[in-house]
């Protein structure tokens, strides 16, 4: 007695161990579904077009060319920023700044005219190339006279030779030209 006690207790916890009961299948169906027959044929539906489908090359192409222009503006916007910032700039801007005959021609407090589109910052033309051995420079300067454009080149002939200064010269908006002493330099 105490035996069959335990095994229905038993029983019973594993029954109510499980969280859910699957329900039973449906008994099989004791009639065959309704099927429906038609004599004639069914009403045709009303002929219409298509819809078109989208182009989208237009916004691809879109998106090609503001990125294209997008990506143009950062390099030459970097290139610039890295010219400016270079120390072959930082001289002949210092050397600029101390020749008496540019000061004559310009007015003091000289500095690289600024460009709205740039931030502020002077538009540095050219190329500053170390490692091949050569500079060419020209950017605006302006001072309390007036503007004018410098002139910077210099190549390097040969490695570990220093460099040789071609040009250094200063043409104002009102012609004259100023050829800075590159002996400084």
């Amino acid at each position: 007695m105490a035996l069959s006690l335990s095994r229905a207790c038993f029983r019973t916890r594993l029954h109510r161990a499980f969280a859910t009961n699957f329900p039973r299948p449906p008994p099989p169906p004791t009639e065959p579904p309704h099927v429906e027959m038609f004599s004639d044929t069914s009403r045709p539906r009303p002929f219409r077009e298509l819809p078109r489908i989208k182009r989208r090359w237009p916004a691809i192409l879109a998106l090609s060319v503001v990125g294209v222009a997008a990506w143009g503006v950062f390099y030459s916007y970097a290139t610039n920023q890295q010219k400016i910032s270079s120390s072959v700039f930082k001289q002949v801007l210092r050397t600029a700044r101390e020749d008496e005959g540019l000061r004559n021609v310009l007015g003091e407090a000289l500095r690289p005219q600024p460009e709205w589109w740039l931030n502020g910052e002077p538009r540095v033309l050219g190329a500053i190339n170390i490692l091949q051995g050569h500079v060419d420079l020209s950017f605006r300067l302006r001072g309390s006279k007036g503007s004018g454009t410098v002139y910077f080149t210099s190549v390097r002939r040969e490695k570990g030779v220093p460099y040789e200064i071609l040009r250094f010269k200063v043409i104002a908006d009102d012609g004259t030209v100023v050829n800075v002493d590159s002996s400084k330099v």
